[in-house]
């Protein structure tokens, strides 16, 4: 059986590959009442043959690690759409962020128990932004943190 090529999809997340740091603002929540600044620690290295990325993240307050993740990027090309599985330390299920690419901005959401999470990525050259926000009924969004990393 001959293996098929990545395509312009896995290109378009191998473009989170690198080391990468940035500045976070956590805003206010449950899990962070006074919200506040943060760093954040981003390792992403594409797999498999060039079919996902995996993620290794870690955020950093007051010279301590606070809190780690760990995300495997994909494309689905039956379904069409992009793929993000993410385990953190905060102990709970995996959650499946499922989205698309929007020119450089690829917006994912993931439904579970807590109600909905947005993650959006903002691709640049050398920089990325990325907003994380919640909701309870999939359409009301609450900020919880953003950053911009760099290589």
């Amino acid at each position: 059986m001959q293996m098929q090529p990545p395509g312009p999809a896995h290109e378009k997340i191998a473009r989170l590959a690198g080391e990468w740091t940035g500045q976070e603002t956590m805003a206010p929540s449950p899990w962070d009442p006074a919200g506040g600044t943060a760093a954040g620690r981003v390792t992403n290295r594409v797999a498999l043959d060039g079919f996902i990325v995996v993620q290794d993240y870690e955020q950093v307050r007051d010279g301590k690690t606070t809190f780690r993740g760990h995300g495997v990027f994909s494309y689905d090309s039956q379904q069409g759409h992009y793929v993000l599985h993410w385990w953190d330390s905060l102990g709970m299920a995996p959650n499946v962020f499922i989205g698309s690419f929007d020119g450089d901005t690829c917006a994912m959401t993931a439904t579970g128990p807590m109600g909905h999470t947005r993650a959006t990525f903002t691709l640049g050259d050398d920089s990325y932004d990325f907003t994380m926000e919640l909701s309870m009924n999939g359409s009301d969004w609450k900020l919880l943190m953003n950053g911009t990393y760099s290589r």
